[in-house]
C-alpha cells in the first residue's frame, strides 16, 4: 500500500498557488490513474485505487500546510502502515520552476509542511518529490511568494512538470525510488 500525499492549503483562495503544487500533482496522478479524490476522512480528502498492482491512497491534507503531519500520522496509525508507504509531493523554492527532485529521505529544508510531518512521525526517512517553484524574488516575503500564483510565462513549464511528477510517482510505485531518481532527477 502507498500513500501519495500532496501538500497544500485547503480553500479556493489557495488554488493554483506555488504552495499548492503538491495538490495539483496528486490531482493529476489521480486523474491519470482513474482515482476519484472525494472521500473526507483522516483530516483530508482522499481517493483510493490500484496503481501498478499496488493499493494507493491519494491524499490532500485539509489541515493547512503547517499542520500536515497531523493528517499523515493519523493515516499511518489508522492503516497500521509504516513510513516506507509514504510518497510526499511538495513545493521547493530552492529549485527553478518545474525542476523535480526525488529523494528517499532528507531534511525539511525550511519547509513547514515537511517539518510538521517529520515532527509527527518521528523520522525524515520517507520518499518525496520536491517540485521547484522558483526562488523568491529579492524584497518579497517568503509567505507572500509561495501563496502567489505562477506567472503566465511559467504555466507551460508547470503543466509539463506536473505531468512528469505524476509519472514519477507511478515510477516510484512500480520500480522503486532509485529507478525514479535516475529517470526524473
Amino acid at each position: 500500500m502507498y500513500f501519495v500525499i500532496g501538500l497544500g492549503n485547503p480553500g479556493s483562495q489557495y488554488d493554483s498557488t506555488r504552495h499548492n503544487i503538491g495538490f495539483e500533482v496528486v490531482e493529476r496522478f489521480a486523474y491519470d490513474n482513474g482515482i476519484k479524490i472525494n472521500i473526507k476522512k483522516h483530516r483530508a480528502i482522499i481517493g483510493q485505487g490500484v496503481v501498478c498492482g499496488e493499493k494507493v491512497i491519494v491524499v490532500k491534507p485539509q489541515t493547512y500546510m503547517n499542520l500536515s503531519g497531523e493528517c499523515v500520522s493519523e493515516l499511518l496509525s489508522f492503516y497500521k502502515a509504516d513510513i516506507n508507504s509514504l510518497i510526499v509531493v511538495y513545493d521547493d523554492t530552492s529549485l527553478d520552476v518545474g525542476i523535480l527532485r526525488i529523494r528517499s529521505k532528507g531534511s525539511a529544508g525550511g519547509h513547514n509542511g515537511i517539518k510538521s510531518i517529520i515532527s509527527h512521525i518521528g523520522t525524515n526517512e520517507f520518499k518525496r518529490i520536491k517540485f521547484g517553484v522558483g526562488e523568491k524574488p529579492p524584497g518579497w516575503d517568503l509567505a507572500n511568494y509561495v501563496l502567489a500564483r505562477f506567472k503566465k510565462n511559467e504555466l507551460p513549464t508547470v503543466v509539463d512538470a506536473v505531468e512528469q511528477a505524476s509519472k514519477a510517482v507511478e515510477k516510484m510505485i512500480s520500480s522503486g525510488v532509485e529507478v525514479a531518481m535516475n529517470t526524473f532527477n
